[in-house]
């Protein structure tokens, strides 16, 4: 076995324990997507199915951990508020479990997430001190909720971009219809099209800085608290996830530059092992098929066109 095939079998075989939270990697929430009612916001074919349904979101979620902390009042929320540094894991968990409900869940299981969500924002509010001043923020700000939204949609796209297959529809679908998502967790206005996203990232480049908050959360989500035998992993894809931002947000967040022609071959490889060994297709979209077939929506053979994840799609891979 090579290096990066070794390193791949390392990942894989703790990732869906360590992002679900549970032992057998398949908690109760991932066993539901095969029951429901409906195909949900988005279903088979769709161009959100496409994007979630692959790995590259692995390094999309890193991606945008990294460029979440140039805002900040949304790091004061996260800072103050979350347990991200005593159960890095366990926030991540949350996150996943988020994600994969409405993208995969049926409407009642997506509206009943995104309830759980907005309850938790409720009770992140406080106050920071910047340049010297007490600002007031609260999660539930529609305006930092965009904030949020557009980093995560900027992430994943960019990264399935490098690493990924095609969108049905193509990348202004997966804008478009990801902006439900955003909306249901209390979004105003997000993007619904790539040009929409850029111009309004190009709007929150002013709001952003980098300052001890932000270099202390770039240094633990380098550097994160992971069991000492995904740490090599986990390096390949950080610098997949760096080599992956725009050179301005390099810049800001004063992060080296990582070459693409470096970053892409080895995140490639490690995240074709990681889908080798997890399975072609991951549990929460396997559930959620059964469930449309169930429902005589969806031929359950149909396989849809997958990403690196031809060999294990499922991006959180629940």
């Amino acid at each position: 076995m090579n290096p990066l095939d070794y390193l791949a079998d390392i990942a894989a075989t703790g990732f869906r324990r360590l992002v679900s939270g549970d032992p057998d990697g398949q908690p109760d929430w991932v066993r539901e997507l095969e029951h429901g009612q409906d195909l949900g916001y988005f279903g088979p074919g769709s161009a959100a199915w496409a994007v979630h349904g692959g790995l590259p979101t692995v390094v999309g979620g890193i991606r945008a951990l990294l460029l979440q902390a140039l805002h900040p009042l949304a790091l004061a929320g996260v800072q103050q508020h979350s347990r991200y540094e005593a159960d890095a894991l366990g926030r991540l968990a949350g996150t996943t479990q988020w994600l994969t409900v409405v993208t995969f869940g049926d409407t009642r299981q997506a509206e009943r997430e995104c309830a759980r969500v907005r309850g938790m924002h409720r009770k992140v509010r406080g106050s920071v001190e910047i340049d010297g001043q007490e600002r007031k923020y609260a999660a539930g700000d529609p305006e930092l909720l965009r904030w949020v939204h557009d980093a995560f949609t900027e992430s994943f796209l960019a990264t399935h971009r490098i690493w990924g297959g095609p969108i049905p529809g193509g990348d202004d679908a997966y804008v478009a219809e990801w902006a439900k998502a955003g909306e249901l967790v209390g979004v105003e206005d997000p993007p619904r099209s790539v040009a929409e996203l850029e111009r309004q990232m190009a709007d929150f480049m002013p709001q952003l800085r980098y300052d001890k908050a932000t270099a202390r959360t770039v240094h633990f989500v380098r550097q994160a608290p992971l069991p000492l035998s995904a740490r090599p992993p986990y390096a390949v894809l950080v610098a997949g996830a760096i080599a992956s931002l725009t050179e301005e947000e390099r810049r800001l967040l004063r992060l080296p530059t990582t070459p693409l022609t470096l970053a892409k071959p080895a995140v490639g490889a490690l995240l074709a092992g990681m889908g080798a060994a997890l399975g072609r297709q991951a549990p929460a979209q396997r559930n959620a098929r059964r469930r449309a077939a169930r429902l005589d929506l969806v031929d359950l053979g149909a396989v849809e066109p997958d990403s690196v994840s031809d060999h294990g799609g499922g991006g959180s891979r629940q």
